[in-house]
């Protein structure tokens, strides 16, 4: 499966509604690693809307720090997730969910759907190098 198709996946998942945005993230990237779709949805349960409310981080950049660490083994995971971070904010705008949820001319600065596009394709980038 491609990136492009990958994200395709997460965008699907998430639209569905029986995904957060996290979980959307890791179960289009679970081939990435040894778990099942189950246990990454169970992982990535609680980091939805930010992580409290849309106080924190977005959950789709949660979720592909997650499989970075799973991916490199903690190996060079802090400089791939920093990478993931700062490709992520310049594309959507912003990292925190309620900055990216803010609504400017009737529409969020970036909408879920494209925040977890924009996860699973730059985790594409940084880690696969595709």
């Amino acid at each position: 499966m491609t990136i492009e198709e990958r994200a395709a996946k997460a965008v699907e998942m998430k639209t569905s509604g029986m995904y957060n945005c996290a979980q959307s993230v890791a179960v289009a990237l679970a081939d990435e690693t040894k778990l099942t779709d189950e246990q990454l949805c169970q992982l990535t349960a609680g980091f939805c809307a930010g992580m409290g409310n849309m106080e924190a981080t977005c959950g789709a950049l949660i979720g592909a720090g997650m499989i970075t660490g799973l991916k490199t083994e903690g190996k060079g995971t802090l400089a791939k997730t920093r990478q993931i971070q700062e490709e992520f904010g310049r594309r959507c705008g912003a990292i925190k969910c309620r900055d990216l949820k803010t609504v400017t001319d009737g529409k969020p600065l970036c909408p879920c759907e494209e925040c977890v596009r924009n996860a699973v394709m730059v985790y594409g980038e940084v880690v696969l190098g595709k």
